[in-house]
């Protein structure tokens, strides 16, 4: 029996090829607080300065973030998030949460979140449908993609 070469079909990889390399979700992170500007987002991220237009230029060219003049002598830009960059701050909330929790252990937290109705945001996801929480143990994944099953691929 031949073994299958290619990966799982999956949106995680898919998104991960578009906001995963290092540096990406941080940029989105500073353009979603208003530090869209090229010196903003080397100071507060500590990218070096290649990689960053390097990082600049494909969440632009995928989308997530545009580029606004506002300067033209010298020419500067500003990096703002559009509906889909906006679409990915709950991703960076949950990661902040996650972060918050298990690396930092509760203590000495860099920055809060809080909500429009005065409260600290803490992210949860729920079902769309019944508004309950998710929970591992209330999930079960289905298997779409053609030749394949939760357990992997199926014989050819």
């Amino acid at each position: 029996m031949a073994v299958r070469k290619d990966p799982r079909p999956c949106s995680i990889a898919d998104a991960l090829a578009v906001v995963g390399e290092k540096y990406s979700l941080l940029v989105l992170r500073e353009a979603c607080l208003g530090n869209g500007r090229f010196d903003q987002l080397v100071r507060n991220i500590g990218a070096p300065r290649d990689i960053l237009a390097t990082r600049l230029r494909r969440l632009v060219d995928a989308g997530i973030l545009t580029k606004h003049a506002y300067s033209e002598r010298p020419p500067r830009f500003e990096y703002r998030p559009t509906e889909a960059g906006l679409e990915l701050e709950p991703v960076l909330m949950a990661l902040k949460d996650w972060g918050d929790r298990h690396v930092r252990g509760g203590a000495d937290l860099p920055m809060t979140v809080r909500h429009s109705c005065g409260s600290e945001l803490v992210p949860r996801v729920t079902c769309q449908a019944c508004g309950e929480p998710v929970r591992h143990e209330d999930l079960t994944a289905h298997a779409e993609a053609p030749g394949w099953t939760v357990a992997g691929p199926t014989a050819a």
